[in-house]
């Protein structure tokens, strides 16, 4: 069967919502929260991996009640409901695989408390990430999860795909920040999971499995996220170096020397190139690879890690090692890495991307995979991402308008996926699995253990209304 064909029998289930329901949801939502207007909804019918797919309806609730309401009907009446925060995901996991209804949640983007006295922050899943950062930093308190699309994405897409980001190293990810969550089920029902205490072991931890379940089990109204203390002091070092293997070995050697770096970033020739105008002008000299690293603490502590980091930078065959330590200074370094992906576009039309992870010991054997794999296949891969705990963003580089050349940058994914396997990692290490990753979940885990995950599927959701299509292969 072709693609093609598939894709037609797809939109042969598509649910078409009919006036009456529309009028009903107008009624419980108001009009200015229920849009079936074509190019409005065109804006909501896609994600960063620019698959597209436009829903029957999109709708905007304010409120807990709002979204019960919407499930509840969508429930009874079958109809698909793909909840979205911001559309920042590069795995499809946003895009209305069947149609149905765009539940947007970024009207819900209220702060609701900042607690002091007892280290976390309870907010709406609509808040932009980088406002969770500023309200905890407001109160001498620190949110670490960064991801680089940390300006726009939102708290509730963090949580629903497990984000990681740069600081992951030292700090973790999304996962050990959340406490406790607000979900509405797909029935319409509202519970609620985790508590605002420390620690809490009674029962099932039903929080961790709603956490990176890509809106599939339930949708998330509010959350309570762990704080810890703001650092005293932040320094960011670069280095650049005419050989990866031997940025490699400043990473693994940095790691090793007792310092405990906040981040570790790695950057190949082509993702330096790409925005080298953006860089400071002092790493802005030709080179293999980049490693930006961050210490974070008290003040002593820092200069310490930081002189330790310089050096090993150096020993390591580095032929630039330069220190960001004021704000601007850090955070024109901080534009340059986070502006690599969309930037990839001036290199190729379509990117197909992937964000692996393997041990970190394994990281030059990784490379050397990739090298291989692009010789072979004829096609560009670039490489970025957080090495200080293995998880690397590939970037096949092609056009997928030439039919022959992107036929051979999908079998470069796929090798890539068989590579990371074999060097025992994880084929999705922050971007979830959605849409794109679903035919190769299978090459991970196990028969009987999608087995389990769609039980407990099942369980939540028995209508199958949740974001269908997404993880597991159709």
């Amino acid at each position: 069967m072709g693609i093609a064909h598939r894709l037609l029998l797809c939109y042969t289930f598509y649910i078409v919502i009919s006036p009456s329901i529309i009028d009903r949801l107008r009624t419980e939502l108001g009009n200015d929260a229920v849009i079936t207007d074509k190019e409005h909804m065109i804006c909501y019918s896609y994600d960063a991996t620019r698959i597209e797919r436009l829903p029957d309806a999109l709708l905007m609730p304010k409120t807990r009640e709002e979204v019960a309401s919407i499930l509840g009907i969508a429930n009874s009446e079958k109809i698909p409901v793909i909840p979205r925060g911001a559309g920042s995901g590069f795995a499809g996991g946003s895009v209305p695989a069947r149609g149905g209804i765009i539940l947007s949640l970024q009207r819900m983007d209220k702060i609701i408390e900042v607690n002091r006295n007892d280290f976390y922050i309870v907010a709406e899943p609509g808040v932009v990430t980088r406002n969770i950062q500023k309200a905890a930093e407001a109160e001498g308190l620190f949110y670490p999860p960064d991801p680089s699309s940390v300006n726009f994405c939102t708290i509730g897409g963090n949580i629903s795909t497990g984000a990681g980001g740069a600081r992951g190293v030292k700090y973790g990810t999304t996962k050990d920040y959340v406490m406790g969550l607000e979900v509405v089920l797909p029935t319409g029902d509202i519970i609620f999971t985790g508590t605002r205490a420390p620690r809490s072991v009674a029962g099932y931890d039903l929080t961790r499995l709603l956490v990176g379940s890509e809106g599939t089990l339930g949708v998330i109204t509010k959350a309570i996220l762990k704080l810890i203390p703001l650092p005293e002091k932040t320094v960011t070092v670069a280095a650049i170096f005419t050989s990866i293997h031997d940025a490699i070995a400043a990473i693994d050697h940095i790691i090793m020397s007792g310092v405990r770096p906040s981040v570790i970033e790695f950057m190949d020739n082509s993702s330096i190139s790409v925005v080298r105008e953006l860089l400071p002008e002092s790493v802005r000299e030709k080179g293999e690879a980049m490693v930006i690293s961050e210490v974070d603490g008290p003040g002593t502590q820092v200069e310490e890690g930081l002189h330790r980091i310089e050096d090993i930078c150096r020993k390591s065959g580095a032929v630039i090692v330069s220190a960001a330590r004021t704000p601007q200074e850090r955070e024109k370094l901080w534009t340059a890495r986070r502006s690599v992906s969309p930037a990839l576009y001036k290199i190729n039309p379509t990117k197909i991307n992937e964000d692996i992870v393997v041990p970190r010991s394994k990281l030059s054997d990784l490379m050397n995979e990739i090298g291989k794999i692009a010789s072979t296949n004829k096609v560009q891969i670039v490489s970025f991402g957080h090495a200080g705990d293995g998880n690397i963003h590939i970037n096949v580089m092609t056009d997928d308008k030439n039919e022959e050349e992107f036929k051979r940058a999908k079998k470069s994914v796929h090798e890539l996926f068989e590579v990371t396997l074999r060097l025992g990692g994880s084929i999705s290490g922050e971007h979830g699995i959605g849409m794109t990753k679903a035919p190769f979940l299978p090459m991970e885990v196990s028969d009987k253990v999608i087995g389990i995950m769609k039980g407990i599927k099942q369980t939540f959701d028995p209508n199958n209304i949740l974001n269908p299509g997404k993880i597991w292969p159709s």
